[in-house]
C-alpha cells in the first residue's frame, strides 16, 4: 500500500492491479502517522516560524536587560564603594543601591516578550530610555563621587528626577515580563499590560521609597553634626545660602587653587595646576602645565598697577601692564560668567555641605566664549583655539555668607583646531576659593 502527499492518494494492490480512490483517510492512518495533510503542513510551519520569531525577540530583549543590568551594577558599585561622606549610614546607603539591580535581573530572567511588532517596539524603547537616562547620570555619579566636594546623593528633585525616570522605565520593562510569566503568553494583552504596570510601580515604590529614605537619614545625620570651623565658609547649619539668583559676592581675600584638564576623543591630552592668594585686586600665583602645547611652569604676579610674569626657562620678569587683567580667577569668574543675567535662569540643585560647610549648589550653562574671557588661563591647553561653538555649563557653590567657593566647568566641541586625528575635544576646569577673608598679604617675587 502506498500513501500519497498533497491530495492525497492511496494505492492498494490486487489482483487486478493498482487501484486509485480520493477519498477521506481512515483514523487508523492518521494514528499510524501515514499521512500529513496540506493544512495540517501549514499550521505547523506557521507555529515553527512563529516559535522561532518569539526565540529571537527573547535574545533581543535579554540583551537590552543585560546593558540595563550593567549600568544598575555599575551605580550600585560606584555607590558601595566610593559614597563616604562620613554619616552614620554609608554602607547602608550603598546596599540600599542594590534594589534596582535586582528589579534589573528580574528583566533578565523574564524578558517582556511581545508577539506584535507595535508591542514589541514600545518595550524595546521602554528598556533604550531607560539606558539614555542612566549613562549620563552615571557620568555626573562618578564626578560627584571622585572630586573633593558634595558627595550628596539626593540634593534636590532636579537632580534625583532622572534617576527616578530610569528606575521607573526599569520597573516598567521587568513588570511586563513578570506579568507575562504569570499569566502565560496567551492571557489577554490589556490584562497583562495592566498587572505588568502595577508590578513595575510597586517595584518603583519600593526600591526607590527604600533608598531614598536611608540616603536621606543619612545626610540628615550628617548634617546635624557641626563643625567648628571650615576653609569654606561658615559652619553653622542654621545659616541659609543665598538663592542661585540672588546678590553673591567674592571675598575680599583667598586662598585660591586650580586644575584643569583637557581630552581629545574622551583621551586624556593635558593638565594644568596652579594654586595662588588673592587680597582685593591683587593676585599671585603660579602652577604647571602638561599639555600638547605648553610645558613647564607659568605664573603671574599682580600688584597694584604692576605685574610680573613667570615662563619655562626664564625667572620672574616685569610685564606690561595690561598683562595683568582677568587673571585673578575666582573674582574674574564671578565678574564675567557669574552675572546676574546668566544666574536668572539658574539651576538650584539644592544645599549641600562641602567640608562641614553648607553652600547652595547652582549650576547654568556656558559656552566657549564666556569660559576664555572669564578663565583666561585655558590658553596653556587650548592655545588660541576658537571656542565659539563649545558648549557645556557650570556649577557654582554659594555659602553662608553669600561668597561663591567654588566653581566648577565642563565644555567641549569641535578638535579640528587641536588634532587632525581627533573629532571631539573637551575641558574641564575647578576654582576653589577658601580661607576667605582672613589676612592675606601678596608679595611681589623675589629672583
Amino acid at each position: 500500500m502506498v500513501f500519497g502527499y498533497g491530495y492525497w492518494t492511496v494505492v492498494r494492490w490486487g489482483n487486478d492491479g493498482p487501484r486509485r480512490s480520493r477519498q477521506a483517510m481512515t483514523h487508523q492512518s492518521r494514528r499510524a502517522g501515514y499521512f500529513v495533510s496540506r493544512r495540517d503542513r501549514s499550521a505547523a510551519g506557521t507555529r515553527v516560524a512563529r516559535l522561532g520569531h518569539v526565540r529571537v525577540r527573547t535574545i533581543e530583549l535579554r540583551i537590552l536587560a543585560a546593558g540595563l543590568s550593567g549600568l544598575w551594577l555599575t551605580a550600585f558599585g560606584l555607590i558601595l564603594g566610593g559614597y563616604r561622606p562620613g554619616g552614620p549610614l554609608d554602607i547602608l546607603v550603598g546596599v540600599a543601591a542594590a534594589g534596582p539591580v535586582l528589579v534589573a535581573f528580574a528583566a533578565l530572567r523574564w524578558p517582556p516578550v511581545a508577539h506584535g511588532d507595535r508591542a514589541f517596539a514600545a518595550i524595546a524603547w521602554l528598556g533604550l530610555m531607560a539606558m539614555f537616562l542612566l549613562v549620563p547620570s552615571l557620568g555626573g555619579l562618578v564626578g560627584q563621587l571622585t572630586g573633593f566636594g558634595p558627595q550628596t546623593l539626593l540634593p534636590s528633585l532636579e537632580a534625583a528626577y532622572p534617576w527616578m525616570l530610569a528606575l521607573l522605565a526599569t520597573g516598567l520593562f521587568a513588570g511586563l515580563g513578570i506579568a507575562r510569566r504569570r499569566l502565560g503568553e496567551t492571557a489577554l494583552r490589556r490584562r497583562r499590560l495592566a498587572l505588568g504596570a502595577v508590578f513595575g510601580l510597586a517595584m518603583l515604590l519600593v526600591t526607590g521609597s527604600l533608598f531614598s529614605t536611608v540616603a536621606i537619614v543619612n545626610e540628615l545625620a550628617l548634617g546635624n553634626r557641626h563643625s567648628i570651623t571650615s576653609r569654606f565658609g561658615p559652619t553653622d547649619p542654621d545659616l541659609t545660602p543665598p538663592l542661585c539668583t540672588g546678590v553673591i559676592l567674592y571675598g575680599s581675600t583667598a586662598v585660591v587653587d586650580l586644575r584643569m584638564d583637557s581630552s581629545l576623543d574622551d583621551r586624556f591630552s593635558g593638565q594644568v595646576t596652579i594654586h595662588g592668594v588673592r587680597h582685593g585686586t591683587d593676585v599671585r600665583w603660579s602652577g604647571f602645565a602638561a599639555t600638547r602645547l605648553k610645558l613647564g611652569q607659568y605664573g603671574i604676579t599682580r600688584i597694584a598697577d604692576r605685574t610680573w610674569e613667570l615662563t619655562p626657562g626664564r625667572q620672574w620678569i616685569e610685564a606690561a601692564p595690561g598683562r595683568g587683567i582677568g587673571v585673578d580667577l575666582d573674582r574674574t569668574m564671578l565678574l564675567v560668567a557669574l552675572t546676574p543675567a546668566n544666574r536668572a535662569v539658574a539651576e538650584d540643585r539644592g544645599t549641600s555641605f562641602i567640608e562641614g560647610a553648607r553652600a547652595r549648589h547652582c549650576r547654568i550653562a556656558a559656552n566657549g566664549t564666556m569660559i576664555r574671557d572669564a578663565l583666561p588661563e585655558v590658553e596653556l591647553l587650548v592655545g588660541r583655539t576658537d571656542l565659539a561653538r563649545w558648549r557645556g555649563e557650570l556649577d557654582f557653590w554659594i555659602f553662608a555668607d553669600g561668597q561663591v567657593g567654588q566653581v566648577d566647568g565642563r565644555i567641549s566641541g569641535p578638535a579640528l583646531d587641536l588634532a587632525e586625528d581627533a573629532l571631539v575635544a573637551g575641558l574641564r576646569f575647578r576654582i576653589t576659593a577658601v580661607d576667605r577673608g582672613l589676612p592675606i598679604t601678596v608679595l611681589p617675587p623675589a629672583n
